[in-house]
């Protein structure tokens, strides 16, 4: 009973992590788009924050549920 528990906990946890991941690394590919751009982009200024909440959203989310995250 308890075992299927953990084993599932196991696997959403693996799907958070992947996903806390892929938020990450677009967040940071809005950043660098952002800084290489010459003119003041509003739309890439509210891509990149919007990217950004969400990614810490996640994150707080990860620390809420006690998610072993180590970013790279």
């Amino acid at each position: 009973m308890f075992s299927k528990r953990n084993k599932l906990k196991k696997e959403y946890d693996a799907r958070f992590i992947r996903l806390l991941e892929e938020t990450r690394s677009d967040w940071h590919t809005a950043q660098a788009l952002e800084s290489h751009l010459d003119d003041y982009n509003l739309d890439a200024i509210a891509k990149r924050k919007s990217l950004e909440s969400i990614h810490f959203y996640l994150y707080k989310e990860a620390k809420r549920r006690q998610v072993v995250y180590k970013p790279n």
